[in-house]
């Protein structure tokens, strides 16, 4: 019983988690895309640091996803080199910290003097040190935060008071969104704080009606007293995948979603499959959101990246008409 359970369990996994697929793409969309010089990344994030922007995200159509991440930079959020990682383009290599395949969704951060990477691999969440945002991010223990289970798209969120949290997804009944604080280590949880944030329960989070709803891809930031959590709903390969918000007094919730969701679709950006994302600010602290695209209106991948102005009016987060851009090197 317990191997047929398994099966059905991956395979529902496999049908909803935001991994990388050998989509089949026209040739012909493939050529003109290289032309343009499009990024192709999926589940971008970008973090900034001494005037340089460093966009890392899960390979999508440059090599195998299951060698490690590329790091791009940039002054100007609009010319970008790269990859220039450390490691033949590389910040993190596949031998180098926990993982050897689906090196998916990072989140870099700079936290006591280091740079901390932490990123789905193997369907389990870890982290990786290094003393330069190109890496190399390496790791002693190879092992992953939580040890039960399957879980991806981390995210860390550190508090005003200096508390930390881990957001998630654990692959349960559906992608499903999860809390728990993180010890200051940044390398395991306390489990007792495990909390429940969202599934997906409204219209617009499974437009497909599937069995296995899918939230995914949070992040979190405080303003004016409040906790907001950023997240995708659909399946990555659904065109209607996108955007939206929920909001709590808590960093545990209990959480209200927007009813202004999705705040980025292919409704306001004309673009199919977007969202999965990263909130970030830039030197003029003017706050953005970077995403991925399908990578035309026939074919899902490679993915492509791309950064939407975002901004608060009230307390009602929004998307700014008009903003969207691709990333180009």
């Amino acid at each position: 019983m317990k191997k047929i359970l398994s099966v059905i369990t991956l395979l529902c996994v496999f049908a909803a988690c935001s991994q990388e697929k050998n989509t089949d793409k026209p040739k012909e969309e493939v050529k003109e895309e290289t032309k343009k010089n499009t990024i192709l990344l999926a589940d971008p994030t970008i973090f900034y640091n001494n005037g340089v922007y460093y966009l890392y995200g899960t390979t999508s159509g440059n090599i195998p996803n299951g060698e490690g991440f590329q790091v791009y930079t940039s002054s100007d959020l609009k010319d970008w080199k790269g990859p220039v990682g450390a490691q033949n383009g590389l910040a993190l290599k596949k031998g180098d910290s926990y993982g050897d395949k689906g090196f998916w969704a990072p989140q870099v951060l700079s936290y006591k003097n280091k740079f901390y990477m932490i990123y789905t691999a193997n369907e389990n969440i870890a982290t990786a040190v290094s003393d330069s945002p190109l890496g190399p991010f390496k790791s002693e223990t190879k092992e992953p935060i939580i040890k039960t289970g399957n879980q991806i798209d981390p995210f860390v969120f550190i508090d005003e008071n200096g508390k930390k949290y881990l957001y998630f997804v654990k692959l349960t009944n559906g992608n499903r969104i999860f809390a728990a604080e993180i010890n200051d280590d940044l390398q395991s949880i306390k489990p007792e704080t495990l909390t429940e944030c969202i599934s997906g329960t409204l219209p617009w989070e499974n437009t497909e009606n599937t069995n296995w709803p899918v939230t995914e891809g949070p992040t979190v930031l405080k303003h004016n007293g409040l906790y907001y959590l950023i997240y995708s709903a659909n399946d990555f390969r659904n065109i209607d995948y996108a955007v939206g918000y929920a909001t709590s007094k808590s960093a545990f919730g209990p959480w209200e979603k927007s009813k202004d969701s999705p705040i980025i679709s292919r409704k306001n950006t004309s673009q199919n499959g977007i969202g999965h994302g990263d909130i970030f600010w830039d030197k003029d602290q003017k706050m953005h959101y970077v995403l991925h695209t399908h990578f035309s209106k026939s074919a899902v991948s490679p993915r492509k990246a791309a950064i939407i102005d975002v901004e608060f009016v009230g307390n009602e987060l929004k998307a700014v008409n008009n903003s969207f851009s691709f990333l180009n090197n």
